[in-house]
């Protein structure tokens, strides 16, 4: 490990608080010889506070960084209660989060030459990104509560079913909404004082939502994104997997790609979401098998031959993968 490090940039580690430190393979220990190296650890609570010692999980977080406290119907609604995400989403933004603050520590070490340790918690990502709601609740004093598929701050905001599935209606500004009623044949909506400026439609959330969940339930879906796109007035279906990966606009963006695999001839991958005009990503081989490529690292970064690396994998220091 040692040896690497002569080779790294940056270190990324997510063991329990301290538990490198037996190893001699913590920042504090490391630094002295590795004064450029950017470490940077990731824990469920970070490297101090009174929660430091505990495992994290993503569920947990959701919970405790209130993001459950807003996600879920309504409590006085059928199926009311929190909810959870579909995907880890904390641990997700970690990662997203780390991203950001090892690039911003490699661009301070690139001035200055001195690297460091970067702290990252899923409780601090989950909290941090909460976002307006922590706004809501910063500037009133009073928490949000969960408002099912609405918005807290914008109306009409939410999901409607339609005559064969739901819509997704977005209306961000008052101009929107003006086109949407004009579309769904009430223009008299968008005069009523009750309506006409979205701070109005939050305060008669409760007159408004029927009034529009009526007039949509009347059309199909189709006949609804094709009477409201060319208005620009956002609105969306919610697709299946199999229909996100079939919409046309994920398949001229070229999100998901064939690759070769050893062991299963090809595998379907999703393309990491980025453009570079410059520099565009190359989408040539799969994600490697665990241990792949060590004996490859070992071999040109530290000079190990074959009968050490072979020792190595025989007392399981090292796995190497084995592509039949």
């Amino acid at each position: 490990m040692r040896g690497l490090l002569d080779h790294a940039d940056v270190l990324i580690e997510n063991f329990k608080v301290g538990g490198l430190a037996k190893y001699g393979l913590d920042y504090a220990s490391l630094a002295p010889a590795h004064p450029r190296l950017v470490y940077a650890s990731i824990t469920g609570f970070g490297q101090d506070g009174p929660y430091a010692e505990r495992a994290g999980y993503d569920f947990i977080i959701q919970g405790m960084g209130g993001f459950m406290s807003v996600t879920g119907e309504r409590d006085d609604m059928p199926g009311g209660g929190p909810q959870k995400a579909g995907v880890a989403i904390s641990d997700l933004m970690t990662g997203m989060y780390a991203t950001v603050a090892i690039q911003a520590a490699l661009a301070h070490r690139d001035r200055t030459g001195q690297g460091q340790h970067v702290d990252l918690a899923l409780l601090d990502s989950m909290v941090a990104m909460m976002a307006v709601m922590n706004m809501n609740y910063l500037v009133s004093g009073v928490p949000p509560t969960r408002a099912g598929n609405a918005h807290q701050n914008i109306v009409p905001y939410q999901v409607f079913a339609c005559a064969d599935g739901h819509l997704i209606l977005a209306v961000g500004n008052d101009s929107q909404f003006a086109k949407f009623c004009a579309v769904a044949g009430h223009p008299e909506w968008a005069a009523d004082p009750r309506f006409a400026r979205n701070a109005d439609r939050v305060r008669h959330r409760a007159t408004l939502v029927p009034l529009v969940a009526a007039v949509v339930r009347a059309r199909g879906q189709r006949d609804w994104l094709d009477a409201l796109e060319p208005e620009g007035v956002p609105c969306g279906p919610i697709n299946r997997l199999d229909q996100v990966f079939a919409d046309p606009q994920v398949v001229a963006r070229g999100m998901k790609r064939d690759l070769p695999h050893p062991l299963a001839g090809t595998v379907a991958q999703v393309v990491a979401p980025v453009k570079f005009s410059a520099t565009p990503l190359a989408c040539d081989t799969p994600p490697p098998l665990l241990g792949e490529h060590t004996a490859a690292v070992l071999g040109e970064m530290l000079g190990y031959d074959a009968t050490t690396i072979a020792d190595l994998a025989e007392r399981g220091v090292i796995g190497i993968a084995a592509a039949d």
